[in-house]
This record gives structure tokens, C-alpha cells and sequence, in this order.
């Protein structure tokens, strides 16, 4: 890993947004009210407000929309933790889900 990325990003920790939704949603027997919004509806919401807010949206709109954090290979310039050091144990959501209930 000399000289090289290394990524803690275990495979079953890579989510979306409704997936970690649905795991909180089967541990506490709740359910919330969800709204969906397309990808041209959200990015139509930004249309007049402010350069700094547009900022904020279109950030948004790349982690929810496009999954950029975690939408990517791993290329040879990198490495991931769980498979570099598979002896060490890392918490997994629903295991973090479950510490507050």
C-alpha cells in the first residue's frame, strides 16, 4: 500500500439512500412518509435561487442522485481495508443502526 489510497469502504456498507432507510425502517417497525423527486424536478428546484444554494443542491444531487462517493472502481492505485486486513472487524450499519434502539 506504499504510495497508494487506501479506502474504508466495506462491501456491505456501500447503501443507498433508501436502502439505509429500509434496514432503520425493519429495526424500529416504523415507517416514514417518503416523497420521491426526479433527478429533472430536483435540478429544476434550483433554477432561481442563489449561486451558493445552487452549490448546495447540485452537491446534493451528486451524492443521492448520482452516488458519486461510492459509485466508483478501486483502481490499481488503491486498495480496500476490509480485503487489505480481512483479521480486523469493522462495524457494519445495521449493526450501528441497532445501538440506539
Amino acid at each position: 500500500m506504499l504510495n497508494k489510497t487506501l479506502y474504508l469502504r466495506p462491501q456491505e456498507n456501500i447503501l443507498t439512500h433508501n436502502e439505509l432507510v429500509e434496514k432503520w425502517e425493519k429495526l424500529t417497525n416504523k415507517t416514514l412518509e417518503k416523497v420521491h423527486i426526479s433527478a429533472q424536478d430536483f435540478l429544476a428546484s434550483m433554477k432561481d435561487v442563489d449561486i451558493a444554494l445552487q452549490g448546495v443542491v447540485a452537491r446534493i444531487y451528486h451524492i443521492y442522485y448520482e452516488g458519486c462517493l461510492m459509485n466508483f472502481e478501486i483502481g490499481e492505485g488503491g486498495g480496500e481495508a476490509s480485503k487489505l486486513y480481512p483479521d480486523v472487524r469493522y462495524t457494519r450499519v445495521h449493526e450501528y443502526l441497532q445501538r440506539d434502539l
